[in-house]
């Protein structure tokens, strides 16, 4: 993406003056958390010196910051650019995510499972798996007892899958994305592994929730997969989701206040692009109304035996799983280096990443140690 600036106009919601945007910027010193209203930049590390500890307090009051400009006159790069620099809205969360929360994703997933991470053995058993489940998946409650019928009936069938528990089942799946300070932000490369040949995007609407368990706001998010390495083994659902630039997030959280709510998110739609250097372009949606489980009910699954002291960012799950082919017919599809992914949703805006592999993208080298050395030598923190 180069030294390309933000642009609030092309990638805000269209009531962008009247939202509170949460962000981090680095103003040319390192990362400062920012609150945006009225179209005005408040940098407010000296208020609170990371967006963990802002929301922590509570603190969404930018007149208590520092007013740096007009957002769409500061000419925000990406991480990669020149200073400002527009980076992931999130520090020292923790990222988790929800997988399997919507039928489509539920059947895709048996599919990776079932074909073993081969895309060419995937059509026939698609169309099997779609008659078999796919309306019957959508119509039950996940853990009531149609689901449990629906699971016996199954499993008698010899179709039953540890994806279809978590589809139907009580129990939610909640795995840690990615490690604290590794997301990339707006206009980042975002990375697949070299050694992968079937992955994709996955856009998804991101809770943002305080150490309290409150959710504050929401942004938009990336969970980049590889379908190969966890169809050959769910064990290995570490390796598929979290590499380096795997996670992107942005541009900016929106706070929850009177005009964006969490039913805002509960009715979120979301569009993707991709547009690949090849000529190639696939759009998808995701749709948030087809949910399997209520957004706080992810979150309440999230906190049922843990505590987050810093709070966490939390992907919801995807209805989008591309079947479209790219290159050979059967073959679906798959990410190519270079492709530029766009996921718009209207009250949210847009992220745009470009595609490179792991290997490749820009090295993650300023971990919590760093941080912390930084904040302290800005005077932010004790030394």
């Amino acid at each position: 993406m180069g030294a390309v600036s933000f642009d609030p106009g092309a990638h805000l919601p269209p009531d962008w003056r009247a939202a509170t945007l949460l962000g981090r910027v680095d103003f040319g010193e390192g990362p400062s958390p920012v609150l945006v209203r009225d179209g005005v930049v408040h940098d407010m590390s000296r208020v609170a010196p990371t967006v963990s500890m802002l929301v922590e307090a509570g603190a969404t009051d930018p007149s208590a910051g520092r007013a740096v400009g007009q957002l769409d006159a500061l000419g925000l790069s990406p991480a990669a650019g020149p200073a400002p620099r527009l980076l992931s809205p999130v520090d020292f969360q923790c990222v988790k995510a929800c997988g399997v929360t919507f039928a489509v994703s539920a059947v895709e997933r048996v599919i990776e499972e079932r074909a073993r991470g081969d895309a060419g053995a995937a059509l026939s058993l698609r169309a099997r798996l779609e008659e078999q489940v796919g309306g019957s998946i959508r119509s039950v409650v996940p853990g009531s007892d149609e689901a449990a019928a629906l699971k016996a009936a199954l499993i008698a069938e010899g179709l039953w899958s540890q994806y279809l528990e978590v589809a139907i089942g009580p129990d939610a799946e909640v795995f840690t994305k990615a490690p604290v300070l590794s997301t990339v932000g707006w206009g980042d490369e975002i990375g697949v592994r070299s050694d992968s040949t079937w992955n994709n995007p996955e856009p998804e609407v991101v809770l943002l929730v305080d150490p309290r368990g409150n959710a504050v706001g929401a942004t938009l998010g990336n969970d980049v997969n590889l379908r190969d390495f966890e169809g050959r083994s769910a064990l290995l659902l570490g390796k598929a989701k979290d590499n380096n630039a795997s996670c992107s997030l942005g541009p900016f959280v929106r706070l929850f206040d009177e005009g964006f709510t969490i039913d805002d998110v509960r009715g979120a739609e979301l569009s993707l692009l991709i547009e690949g250097e090849d000529g190639y372009r696939l759009q998808g949606a995701s749709s948030m109304r087809e949910i399997s489980r209520d957004p706080l009910e992810l979150v309440r699954q999230t906190l049922s035996e843990h505590q987050y002291p810093d709070g966490f960012a939390l992907f919801l799950g995807t209805l989008f799983a591309p079947t479209q082919d790219r290159d050979e017919p059967g073959r679906g599809f798959t990410h190519k280096r270079g492709d530029l992914v766009i996921i718009k949703s209207g009250k949210l805006g847009v992220l745009v990443n470009r595609v490179t592999t792991s290997r490749d993208a820009r090295p993650w080298t300023d971990g919590i140690a760093a941080a912390v050395r930084q904040l302290a030598a800005r005077g932010l923190v004790g030394a």
